[in-house]
């Protein structure tokens, strides 16, 4: 059953994606009001996938790579639908619902039915983490999707085009705006995602802090990130610079979370935890 609901989920992204996409490039286009009702479908569907799985596992469904793409996905559309709620923001939609498709379905082919899961991970500091780290991630992530339309309505505007994408993108103050909340809540997310795992990781093992590959690269993460609010905050960073290093963020964090859980590092970090 939780197979057919991710499969679902995943289709309803696909059609939220093309939908996004249709409003985006197309003039007088009724997809700008299914797209954000499709992906809201979608989300809806694979919050029944993720409550299933943790009633299967008894715990958070995030100690497997398969289970933490699909948790990441899941957060990140709950994040976006949040944000357009607030903002009216539909054009993020055309990288955000690509990008939980691509999770989604890479959750399913990776996907593994349930498994035993070590004693030492039934733990309160398990959902307190993960969670934190992941919400933080995927506020990161819609922090790229801004970014993305910071930097196209930019070269729109500077080729001295007009048409429909430019009236449909938003102005380029109000996207770096944008871009500065996401990251005002997203390092703090992070922030607390790195010392709720050393608290856990001092009272499980009697380490705050063992230098493994995931740690490390969580604490590269965290700095650039600071350094990039610090910037924004101090030095006046604003603009294409400030697009570019969101960007150069979230990509270190991608390679992070995929190198850790692909190749075959020492930690208890990973695909299971090292498990």
């Amino acid at each position: 059953m939780e197979v057919v609901l991710l499969e679902v989920a995943s289709a309803l992204y696909l059609v939220a994606t093309s939908a996004f996409c249709i409003y985006l490039l197309r003039s007088q286009s009724k997809a700008g009001g299914f797209a954000p009702v499709a992906l809201a479908a979608g989300f809806a569907v694979h919050s029944v996938a993720v409550g299933l799985r943790s009633l299967s596992v008894g715990m958070l469904p995030v100690t497997g790579f398969s289970e933490g793409m699909s948790f990441f996905a899941w957060l990140m559309v709950g994040a976006f639908l949040v944000l357009n709620g607030r903002y009216r923001l539909k054009v993020l939609g055309a990288v955000t619902s690509p990008l939980a498709c691509a999770l989604t379905a890479g959750s399913l082919l990776l996907y593994e039915g349930p498994t035993a899961v070590p004693e030492l991970l039934r733990s309160p500091w398990l959902p307190v983490h993960v969670t934190l780290a992941f919400l933080g991630h995927a506020i990161f992530a819609l922090a790229f999707a801004v970014s993305s339309a910071y930097l196209l309505q930019e070269r729109l505007l500077k080729s001295h085009r007009s048409g429909q994408m430019i009236s449909r993108l938003p102005s380029l103050e109000k996207l770096d705006r944008l871009n500065y909340r996401c990251l005002a809540w997203g390092l703090p997310l992070l922030t607390l995602a790195i010392l709720s795992g050393g608290i856990w990781a001092s009272a499980a093992w009697g380490r705050f802090w063992s230098w493994e590959p995931r740690e490390v690269l969580s604490l590269v993460t965290w700095v650039i990130y600071a350094a990039l609010l610090r910037s924004r905050l101090t030095a006046d960073l604003r603009g294409r610079k400030a697009a570019v290093y969101t960007m150069v963020g979230f990509a270190v964090l991608v390679v992070s979370y995929l190198s850790v859980n692909i190749l075959p590092l020492a930690g208890r970090h990973g695909g299971g935890f090292g498990s």
